[in-house]
């Protein structure tokens, strides 16, 4: 069973719909004790990085995070959800995320390295590669996937990288380290890549469900 954490700031109703048409069981809930019951959490996002953080901090919610990522249980951010995984971000000064992943989220810059504008924020299809393997990615095509976000994740650590994209820099579209991952793009509104990487996801809870008893 997948817990989805409500905390006001995630596209809830389109990661639902997305896990009944891969006939994924999930329940929402902004309550640790609840959460707490999941096999794997899916934690959503959009807006900014600060607002989420403060939310997080002030429910609670991220202790329980933290606590639920260091006792190695899946956990899946999406879009903002993926920027809160790492250490901090500069969207209305520099705040403090989760901690779990190395790594920055800056601004992107709107200016590619050759001089040439392009648009903020990144709001479109662009294609994945991958670059390690990873059960999240397991048989699925290197295809478009959407985005939407305006701030972009840096980081020197190439090992947390499963997959990028491009869009006037290189971007960083799939993360992770062994039981905490992230995608900055919205699998539940990326067609045919976006549900398998979902029900990839899902299978990989069920799997450590299974191996805990």
């Amino acid at each position: 069973m997948i817990g989805i954490v409500d905390y006001g700031m995630g596209n809830l109703h389109s990661v639902s719909k997305a896990l009944e048409r891969k006939d994924m069981p999930y329940f929402l809930s902004a309550d640790p004790a609840e959460l707490e019951k999941a096999d794997g959490l899916i934690l959503p996002g959009v807006g900014a990085f600060r607002d989420a953080m403060s939310i997080l901090n002030e429910t609670g919610l991220a202790l329980f995070l933290r606590n639920w990522a260091n006792e190695g249980k899946p956990l899946l951010g999406i879009c903002l959800g993926m920027q809160l995984l790492f250490e901090s971000s500069e969207e209305h000064g520099l705040t403090s995320g989760l901690g779990f992943l190395p790594g920055r989220v800056e601004r992107f810059s709107g200016v590619d390295d050759s001089g040439q504008t392009y648009k903020v924020p990144h709001m479109g299809w662009n294609k994945l590669k991958f670059h390690k393997e990873s059960s999240l990615l397991r048989g699925v095509e290197q295809g478009h996937v959407y985005f939407v976000h305006s701030y972009v994740v840096k980081t020197d650590d190439k090992d947390v990288l499963l997959a990028t994209s491009e869009y006037g820099r290189v971007v960083p579209a799939v993360v992770g380290r062994e039981n905490v991952l992230g995608t900055q793009f919205h699998p539940e509104k990326s067609s045919t890549v976006g549900l398998a990487i979902l029900k990839n996801y899902g299978a990989y809870v069920e799997r450590g469900a299974i191996a805990r008893g």
